[in-house]
Protein backbone atom coordinates (compact mmCIF):
# COMPACT_ATOMS: atom_id res chain seq x y z
CA UNK A 1 0.00 0.00 0.00
CA UNK A 2 1.13 3.41 -0.86
CA UNK A 3 2.13 5.69 1.80
CA UNK A 4 3.73 9.30 2.51
CA UNK A 5 7.72 9.18 2.45
CA UNK A 6 8.37 11.52 5.35
CA UNK A 7 5.26 9.36 7.27
CA UNK A 8 7.03 6.22 6.62
CA UNK A 9 10.21 7.52 7.38
CA UNK A 10 8.49 9.13 11.11
CA UNK A 11 7.07 5.94 11.90
CA UNK A 12 10.42 4.09 11.31
CA UNK A 13 11.29 6.08 14.30
CA UNK A 14 13.39 8.36 12.39
CA UNK A 15 11.83 11.76 14.25
CA UNK A 16 8.59 13.64 13.32
CA UNK A 17 7.27 14.21 10.14
CA UNK A 18 8.53 17.52 9.62
CA UNK A 19 12.54 16.17 10.16
CA UNK A 20 11.55 13.38 7.94
CA UNK A 21 11.02 15.83 5.21
CA UNK A 22 14.05 18.11 6.10
CA UNK A 23 15.75 14.88 5.59
CA UNK A 24 14.28 14.19 2.56
CA UNK A 25 14.56 18.06 1.10
CA UNK A 26 18.06 17.36 1.89
CA UNK A 27 18.93 14.69 -0.46
CA UNK A 28 19.40 12.04 2.76
CA UNK A 29 16.95 10.01 1.39
CA UNK A 30 16.98 7.44 -1.46
CA UNK A 31 14.10 4.93 -2.34
CA UNK A 32 15.12 2.21 -4.94
CA UNK A 33 18.84 3.72 -4.96
CA UNK A 34 17.59 6.88 -6.48
CA UNK A 35 17.71 10.28 -4.82
CA UNK A 36 14.21 11.75 -3.39
CA UNK A 37 13.82 15.45 -2.45
CA UNK A 38 10.01 15.76 -2.77
CA UNK A 39 8.36 15.73 0.67
CA UNK A 40 5.15 13.69 -0.23
CA UNK A 41 6.34 11.34 -2.58
CA UNK A 42 4.44 8.18 -1.96
CA UNK A 43 6.39 5.14 -1.50
CA UNK A 44 5.35 1.33 -0.82
CA UNK A 45 7.08 -0.07 2.14
CA UNK A 46 6.56 -3.55 1.58
CA UNK A 47 8.57 -3.37 -1.90
CA UNK A 48 10.41 -0.39 -1.85
CA UNK A 49 14.02 -0.27 -0.86
CA UNK A 50 14.31 2.87 0.88
CA UNK A 51 17.53 4.20 3.02
CA UNK A 52 18.00 7.53 5.43
CA UNK A 53 20.86 8.52 6.23
CA UNK A 54 21.96 5.56 5.06
CA UNK A 55 20.63 3.54 7.28
CA UNK A 56 17.91 0.69 5.57
CA UNK A 57 13.97 1.73 6.63
CA UNK A 58 12.06 -1.12 6.97
CA UNK A 59 8.21 -0.70 7.54
CA UNK A 60 7.10 -1.13 11.27
CA UNK A 61 4.63 -3.47 12.48
CA UNK A 62 1.74 -1.29 14.00
CA UNK A 63 1.54 -1.82 18.03
CA UNK A 64 -0.93 -0.66 20.34
CA UNK A 65 -1.14 -0.33 23.92
CA UNK A 66 -3.87 1.04 26.84
CA UNK A 67 -2.22 2.72 29.69
CA UNK A 68 -3.71 4.37 32.60
CA UNK A 69 -2.52 7.76 32.74
CA UNK A 70 -0.97 9.09 36.15
CA UNK A 71 -1.29 13.15 37.30
CA UNK A 72 1.60 15.08 36.08
CA UNK A 73 2.23 13.50 33.01
CA UNK A 74 1.88 15.14 29.53
CA UNK A 75 0.19 13.48 26.35
CA UNK A 76 3.29 15.02 23.75
CA UNK A 77 5.97 13.50 21.87
CA UNK A 78 7.69 17.10 22.50
CA UNK A 79 7.92 19.16 25.57
CA UNK A 80 10.24 22.05 25.43
CA UNK A 81 9.47 22.64 29.11
CA UNK A 82 10.99 18.65 29.32
CA UNK A 83 7.80 17.63 31.46
CA UNK A 84 7.20 14.07 32.13
CA UNK A 85 5.67 12.28 28.95
CA UNK A 86 3.35 9.57 29.24
CA UNK A 87 5.19 8.03 26.21
CA UNK A 88 8.04 7.67 28.19
CA UNK A 89 6.18 5.34 30.60
CA UNK A 90 6.17 2.67 27.90
CA UNK A 91 9.82 0.58 27.72
CA UNK A 92 11.90 -1.10 25.17
CA UNK A 93 9.62 0.19 22.55
CA UNK A 94 11.66 0.83 19.35
CA UNK A 95 9.59 2.15 17.02
CA UNK A 96 7.67 5.70 17.32
CA UNK A 97 4.59 5.81 18.97
CA UNK A 98 2.15 8.83 20.06
CA UNK A 99 -1.07 8.81 22.21
CA UNK A 100 -4.31 9.00 20.86
CA UNK A 101 -5.84 12.41 21.65
CA UNK A 102 -4.24 14.22 24.90
CA UNK A 103 -5.64 14.08 28.81
CA UNK A 104 -4.27 17.52 30.25
CA UNK A 105 -1.08 17.23 32.90
CA UNK A 106 -3.51 17.39 35.73
CA UNK A 107 -6.04 14.43 34.20
CA UNK A 108 -5.64 10.98 34.65
CA UNK A 109 -7.22 8.05 33.19
CA UNK A 110 -7.17 5.51 30.00
CA UNK A 111 -5.11 6.77 26.83
CA UNK A 112 -4.14 4.52 23.58
CA UNK A 113 -0.83 5.05 22.20
CA UNK A 114 0.53 3.37 19.06
CA UNK A 115 1.93 3.74 15.87
CA UNK A 116 -0.76 3.30 13.75
CA UNK A 117 -1.48 6.84 12.48
CA UNK A 118 -4.93 6.26 10.85
CA UNK A 119 -6.55 4.29 13.48
CA UNK A 120 -4.87 7.41 15.97
CA UNK A 121 -6.86 10.31 13.72
CA UNK A 122 -10.29 8.14 13.59
CA UNK A 123 -10.34 7.82 17.39
CA UNK A 124 -9.20 11.47 18.15
CA UNK A 125 -10.76 13.84 15.47
CA UNK A 126 -13.94 15.09 16.73
CA UNK A 127 -16.09 14.69 13.44
CA UNK A 128 -16.01 10.87 14.20
CA UNK A 129 -17.46 11.99 17.75
CA UNK A 130 -15.86 8.28 19.38
CA UNK A 131 -17.47 8.49 23.06
CA UNK A 132 -14.81 8.89 25.95
CA UNK A 133 -16.33 8.52 29.78
CA UNK A 134 -14.75 10.37 32.51
CA UNK A 135 -15.04 10.20 36.39
CA UNK A 136 -15.37 13.74 37.79
CA UNK A 137 -15.46 14.99 41.28
CA UNK A 138 -15.96 18.51 42.21
CA UNK A 139 -16.17 20.79 44.82
CA UNK A 140 -19.78 21.27 45.51
CA UNK A 141 -23.32 21.07 45.06
CA UNK A 142 -24.04 19.93 41.22
CA UNK A 143 -27.20 21.85 40.67
CA UNK A 144 -30.11 21.15 37.93
CA UNK A 145 -29.37 24.16 36.06
CA UNK A 146 -25.58 23.02 35.81
CA UNK A 147 -26.28 19.96 34.35
CA UNK A 148 -29.02 20.88 32.00
CA UNK A 149 -26.58 23.05 30.62
CA UNK A 150 -23.57 20.43 30.33
CA UNK A 151 -26.58 18.16 28.30
CA UNK A 152 -27.72 21.16 26.29
CA UNK A 153 -24.08 22.89 25.69
CA UNK A 154 -21.92 25.64 26.36
CA UNK A 155 -20.83 28.42 24.96
CA UNK A 156 -16.94 28.99 25.44
CA UNK A 157 -14.27 30.97 23.26
CA UNK A 158 -13.99 28.40 20.76
CA UNK A 159 -17.83 28.42 20.58
CA UNK A 160 -21.00 25.99 21.77
CA UNK A 161 -19.67 22.34 23.35
CA UNK A 162 -21.51 19.21 21.61
CA UNK A 163 -24.59 18.27 24.23
CA UNK A 164 -22.42 16.06 26.76
CA UNK A 165 -24.50 13.07 28.76
CA UNK A 166 -24.15 13.17 32.29
CA UNK A 167 -25.14 10.34 34.86
CA UNK A 168 -24.77 8.76 37.96
CA UNK A 169 -24.79 11.34 39.67
CA UNK A 170 -24.28 11.63 43.56
CA UNK A 171 -24.52 15.01 45.05
CA UNK A 172 -23.25 16.50 48.33
CA UNK A 173 -22.93 20.05 49.53
CA UNK A 174 -18.76 19.29 49.78
CA UNK A 175 -18.18 17.26 46.86
CA UNK A 176 -20.42 16.13 43.79
CA UNK A 177 -19.25 12.85 41.68
CA UNK A 178 -20.97 11.54 38.58
CA UNK A 179 -19.73 10.46 34.97
CA UNK A 180 -19.34 12.70 32.00
CA UNK A 181 -19.46 11.15 28.46
CA UNK A 182 -17.96 13.14 25.60
CA UNK A 183 -17.95 13.03 21.52
CA UNK A 184 -15.31 15.50 21.34
CA UNK A 185 -12.03 16.33 23.25
CA UNK A 186 -11.53 19.99 22.83
CA UNK A 187 -8.40 21.18 25.38
CA UNK A 188 -9.26 21.58 29.26
CA UNK A 189 -13.39 21.13 27.93
CA UNK A 190 -14.49 19.72 30.75
CA UNK A 191 -12.73 21.54 33.36
CA UNK A 192 -13.83 24.53 31.33
CA UNK A 193 -17.58 24.01 30.98
CA UNK A 194 -17.59 23.42 34.50
CA UNK A 195 -15.88 26.60 35.76
CA UNK A 196 -18.55 28.28 33.66
CA UNK A 197 -21.21 27.46 36.47
CA UNK A 198 -18.21 27.89 39.47
CA UNK A 199 -16.72 24.24 40.31
CA UNK A 200 -13.35 23.49 40.45
CA UNK A 201 -12.34 19.59 39.25
CA UNK A 202 -11.04 17.49 41.93
CA UNK A 203 -10.73 14.71 40.11
CA UNK A 204 -11.16 14.05 36.22
CA UNK A 205 -10.51 10.14 35.30
CA UNK A 206 -11.05 8.87 31.74
CA UNK A 207 -12.44 5.00 32.14
CA UNK A 208 -13.74 4.54 28.86
CA UNK A 209 -12.84 4.79 25.25
CA UNK A 210 -15.80 3.81 23.31
CA UNK A 211 -16.30 0.45 24.35
CA UNK A 212 -12.62 0.23 26.22
CA UNK A 213 -12.02 0.32 29.48
CA UNK A 214 -10.06 -1.95 31.82
CA UNK A 215 -11.06 -0.96 35.86
CA UNK A 216 -8.30 -3.17 36.73
CA UNK A 217 -5.46 -1.96 35.25
CA UNK A 218 -4.06 0.38 37.63
CA UNK A 219 -2.33 3.84 37.49
CA UNK A 220 0.47 4.29 35.61
CA UNK A 221 0.94 0.60 34.33
CA UNK A 222 0.17 -0.37 30.83
CA UNK A 223 -1.17 -3.10 28.66
CA UNK A 224 -0.63 -4.67 24.80
CA UNK A 225 -4.36 -4.03 23.82
CA UNK A 226 -5.56 -7.97 22.34
CA UNK A 227 -6.09 -8.18 18.42
CA UNK A 228 -9.94 -8.49 19.50
CA UNK A 229 -9.87 -5.65 20.84
CA UNK A 230 -7.81 -3.06 17.88
CA UNK A 231 -10.58 -4.85 15.64
CA UNK A 232 -13.12 -3.53 17.67
CA UNK A 233 -11.74 -0.13 18.08
CA UNK A 234 -11.62 -0.45 14.25
CA UNK A 235 -15.17 -1.14 13.73
CA UNK A 236 -16.15 1.81 15.73
CA UNK A 237 -13.93 3.97 14.19
CA UNK A 238 -15.16 3.24 10.57
CA UNK A 239 -18.91 3.13 11.72
CA UNK A 240 -18.83 6.49 13.53
CA UNK A 241 -17.06 7.97 10.22
CA UNK A 242 -19.95 6.31 7.98
CA UNK A 243 -22.40 7.58 10.55
CA UNK A 244 -20.74 10.70 10.14
CA UNK A 245 -20.91 11.48 6.43
CA UNK A 246 -24.39 10.48 6.32
CA UNK A 247 -24.92 13.61 8.80
CA UNK A 248 -22.87 15.25 6.15
CA UNK A 249 -24.83 14.96 3.50
CA UNK A 250 -28.29 14.60 4.99
CA UNK A 251 -27.08 18.88 6.47
CA UNK A 252 -26.22 19.44 3.60
CA UNK A 253 -29.62 18.60 1.68
CA UNK A 254 -31.04 20.49 4.54
CA UNK A 255 -29.23 23.72 3.85
CA UNK A 256 -29.35 23.45 0.17
CA UNK A 257 -33.56 23.13 0.37
CA UNK A 258 -33.82 26.13 3.13
CA UNK A 259 -32.02 27.67 0.67
CA UNK A 260 -34.24 27.26 -2.47
CA UNK A 261 -36.96 27.81 -0.25
CA UNK A 262 -35.53 31.25 0.54
CA UNK A 263 -34.20 32.00 -2.50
Amino acid sequence: MSERLQKVLAEAGFGSRRECERFIAAGKVTVNGKVVTTPGTTVDPDKDTIYCNGIGVQKQRKIYFLLNKPKGYVCTNRDELERLRAIDILRNITQRVYTVGRLDKESEGLIIITNDGYLANRLSHPRYEISKTYFVEVDGYLTDEAIEALKKGIWLSFGKTKPVMVKDVHRGRQRSRFLMVLKEGRNREIRRMLAEYGFKVRILRRIKIGNLSDPHLKTGKYRKLTDHEVAQLYALAEKEHTTGQTKEKERGKYDTATASQTE
